[in-house]
């Protein structure tokens, strides 16, 4: 089981100097991802969760890929909506050449009305858009020269490259705990990727509906790769926690129930919506992730301690 690290790329205490700071000491202590988030136009909803200024993730990854060596780098989530999918296409391949096939695609269909509004783009219909955008990105990945006609995005003969490193593109970790994410994560999902979630509605509900859609749909069920929440507490917090809090030893049995239930990646996620971003607070947060690198996990080896 590998193990990747959401990094904040958003607040005051974002600046070029903390990303590189996160991106050296995360691949120092051997974590295998590093990972940002995506809101393209904060409006006032998104700030009240996410403080600006927020740091456009291809930009971030694009300046980390100088930086760095071997961890790999990726998004979760890129809110698939808000770009033209041969846009992001084209970024998400140049990254992952930047990067040397470092790169992986976390993507979503986005939760912000007001900045879907801000943007253009029609908030109800963000899923069949998501879809379709997914479907155009993979073959921008695939090809060199492509033309689409669906109801979104018409283009003929367009030439996308350069194309990707990995072939026929880096890994898709679809985001999303609704049907119709789960239907999204099994067509066009290397990976489901949920976030925030209990180990009970992950074994009772989650993963029960996965399987049964994949079924549905005649098409195998794809991997497992959730982020979890880090917070580590003095003392254990006991039933109905979200996975990945707690005590060091209740995020030890999430991270062993995780690796029985087959996740080859697990990404932890120490960022808080509304938390401030202060220095402390980053130093903490990495800190955490130092003593569980040394206590809990043993990312040289791929396994828990």
């Amino acid at each position: 089981m590998k193990f990747g690290v959401n990094v904040p790329n958003y607040g005051p205490g974002a600046t070029p100097e903390t990303l590189g700071e996160w991106a050296g000491r995360l691949e120092e202590l051997g974590y295998h991802h590093l990972l940002v988030s995506d809101h393209v136009a904060p409006t006032p909803e998104v700030q009240r969760l996410f403080a600006a200024p927020f740091y456009d993730p291809f930009a971030v990854l694009s300046y980390l890929a100088g930086t760095t060596r071997t961890i790999g780098l990726g998004t979760t989530v890129t809110v698939l909506p808000y770009r033209h999918p041969v846009l992001t296409a084209r970024m998400a391949a140049a990254v992952d050449r930047l990067s040397g096939g470092r790169f992986v695609f976390g993507a979503a269909a986005g939760w912000a009305p007001a900045e879907f509004a801000a943007l253009g783009v029609p908030y109800a219909r963000r899923g069949a858009r998501s879809d379709e955008y997914l479907a155009v990105i993979k073959a921008c990945w695939a090809n060199e020269v492509v033309s689409h006609h669906g109801e979104f995005v018409s283009f003929d003969h367009l030439h996308t490259g350069p194309l990707p490193l990995q072939r026929p593109g880096p890994p898709v970790w679809v985001g999303g705990h609704s049907p119709g994410a789960l239907r999204r994560a099994v067509r066009f999902g290397d990976a489901w990727h949920p976030t925030s979630v209990t180990a009970r509605w992950l074994t009772g509900h989650g993963l029960p509906a996965l399987e049964k859609t994949a079924a549905e749909l005649g098409l195998p069920v794809p991997a497992l790769v959730p982020r979890i929440k880090l917070r580590v507490t003095a003392r254990p917090l006991g039933n109905g926690r979200l996975l990945g809090e707690g005590s060091l030893e209740e995020i030890r049995e999430d991270l062993a129930l995780l690796d029985a239930l087959g996740a080859p990646t697990v990404v932890l996620d120490p960022t808080f919506p509304g938390e401030p971003r202060t220095p402390e607070r980053n130093e903490r947060d990495l800190e955490a992730l130092e003593t569980l690198a040394r206590t809990v996990i043993d990312p040289e080896q791929q396994r828990l301690r």
